[in-house]
């Protein structure tokens, strides 16, 4: 899976110079929590709902309210966005854009092609991918094994699924004893019994749901 079938395309963007109070109400409105900023349609940075509440004074400031909102009017988007910012391509795998949002502790990506911004994937996107890659709306059994972690362990999985239908095999990485746990999802004709076919052929069934 890619970016692009995930990503959400042409998204809200702000300039620099957009007001921090017009970028606040643009999140509110659209329910976003993350406006790109782009000069001529190129990415320059990034803010975020944290971004700006964090520039805006605390209730318990001192400031009268015309004082308060005159700053406030004056304070601009590139005062507070962050300029150096993590980006993927639509052509880039999803997992990959998952891998960047763990190493850099970010929820959202801008998606550039050619220089220009034409998506935005956020860790809700990712969350319906993993949704899909596991079928979990597909319904069926899911079986947990673990299997030896060598070339050819999956063949007898494989022969273990007719008549079902074996949809999804995630591997969930190396356990105790050099052995890989995977998870697979059967649906269709004896689903119910692919775990005693499973056991049959000698496979360590750990986890049927």
């Amino acid at each position: 899976m890619l970016v692009r079938e995930w990503m959400t395309v042409d998204p809200q963007t702000v300039s620099a110079t957009t007001p921090v109070m017009e970028a606040m109400q643009r999140l509110r409105d659209g329910g976003f929590r993350r406006l790109p900023v782009v000069r001529d349609e190129r990415l320059v940075g990034i803010v975020t709902d944290r971004d700006l509440k964090e520039a805006t004074p605390s209730k318990a400031t001192t400031l009268s309210i015309y004082e308060l909102n005159y700053l406030l009017s004056k304070l601009l988007v590139k005062d507070v966005m962050v300029a150096a910012v993590i980006t993927v391509k639509p052509e880039d795998p999803i997992e990959r854009a998952a891998l960047l949002m763990e190493e850099h502790r970010v929820s959202g990506l801008p998606v550039i092609e050619n220089e220009k911004i034409v998506g935005i994937l956020t860790i809700t996107d990712l969350l319906e991918a993993f949704v899909s890659v596991l079928g979990l709306r597909e319904g069926g059994v899911r079986v947990t094994v673990d299997l030896p972690d060598e070339p050819g362990a999956l063949v007898q999985v494989a022969e273990a699924g007719p008549p079902s239908n074996i949809i999804t095999a995630v591997t969930a990485g190396v356990v105790e004893g050099e052995r890989r746990r995977m998870v697979l999802r059967v649906v269709g004709e004896a689903a119910a019994a692919f775990p005693q076919r499973l056991r049959e052929r000698g496979i360590d069934v750990r986890d049927v749901r």
